[in-house]
């Protein structure tokens, strides 16, 4: 299958700033960041594809998901590279989560299937049923991303193909499933990215609308909001704050759970600390942010000044 058809919505998309144009999102001050020039460090001949996902456990290591060969790579915080895996094993890199246990979850949406390594990637858990792509409770279609409710309950938005997200038990049995593709509340049109707060309610981010939808740990529509731009990617950090990768906008921004724009910062363009499609968004330990970039074939690393 030739990357056309398995990235069909992102390939085809136009500029985002043509998109970003028309799209009202509301106003906030400029973070104070900046960009780590030169991190990582990738060995010497490799390259980063397409880059999708990027994680960081509890050893502030980080962990980069890219359409490429060494598909799944570590690195230190300095941008040391430590170690990769997942050749022969993905074949349509997009969204990558690391859990309490620094266990690392991936979605393969070309493959249909969320699996979750170790650190040094053996495989302990497949959802999914390889190359079936269908809506039931065993299988996905083209899922988007993972996260992890305080209980360890495993949520996947089954994004692309479906339009829902899946809620299952830590040891991967099916609990329940929400959503359908639309714009009314609890519809989604490509569900992107999930973060869950310490009272498991579930942030989804809703990309096509244009929206953060928020639910509680089974579903229930709580509130929406509108305001933000599209997200691409959400992580909740330990600071207490959500952080969105805006793709169209091609922004990070900061906020409150509440809904409220802290702050943002960002651009698009291919020169260093420009963005281009930032795809997914992850935060170490302190307070460094990573951006991956779907057109600019990196993860970005900024600090504060």
């Amino acid at each position: 299958m030739s990357l056309r058809r398995i990235f069909p919505l992102l390939i085809t998309l136009v500029a985002p700033s043509a998109i970003a144009a028309g799209m009202k999102t509301a106003d906030a001050p400029e973070l104070n960041y900046e960009l780590v020039s030169d991190w990582p460090q990738l060995p010497e001949g490799w390259n980063f594809g397409p880059t999708t996902g990027v994680g960081v456990d509890s050893k502030n290591n980080v962990y980069v998901y890219h359409r490429g060969p060494h598909p799944i790579m570590c690195f230190s915080a300095d941008g040391t590279f430590l170690r990769s895996w997942g050749d022969g094993i993905i074949s349509g890199p997009h969204g990558l989560a690391v859990d309490r246990d620094d266990n690392v979850w991936v979605t393969d949406i070309g493959a249909h299937t969320v699996v979750k390594f170790t650190p040094k990637g053996r495989v302990l858990m497949v959802l999914g049923q390889k190359g079936t792509a269908t809506e039931t409770e065993t299988t996905f279609n083209m899922p988007t991303h993972v996260a992890f409710g305080p209980s360890d309950e495993i949520y996947v938005s089954d994004g692309y193909g479906n339009s829902r997200i899946v809620k299952f038990s830590s040891d991967g049995r099916y609990l329940t499933a929400w959503g359908k593709k639309g714009k009314a509340a609890g519809e989604f049109d490509a569900p992107h990215s999930l973060a869950i707060d310490a009272q498991g309610q579930v942030y989804v981010g809703d990309r096509e609308n244009y929206r953060v939808q928020i639910f509680d740990p089974n579903g229930k529509f709580i509130s929406e909001w509108t305001h933000l731009g599209s997200p691409w990617g959400l992580y909740l950090g330990s600071d207490g704050y959500l952080y969105m990768s805006d793709g169209y906008n091609d922004r990070v921004s900061k906020l409150n759970l509440q809904g409220q724009l802290l702050g943002t910062f960002g651009k698009q363009g291919r020169a260093p600390g420009e963005l281009y499609f930032a795809h997914h968004i992850s935060l170490g330990k302190n307070g460094e942010i990573y951006v991956a970039e779907v057109q600019n074939w990196r993860v970005s690393k900024f600090v504060l000044k």
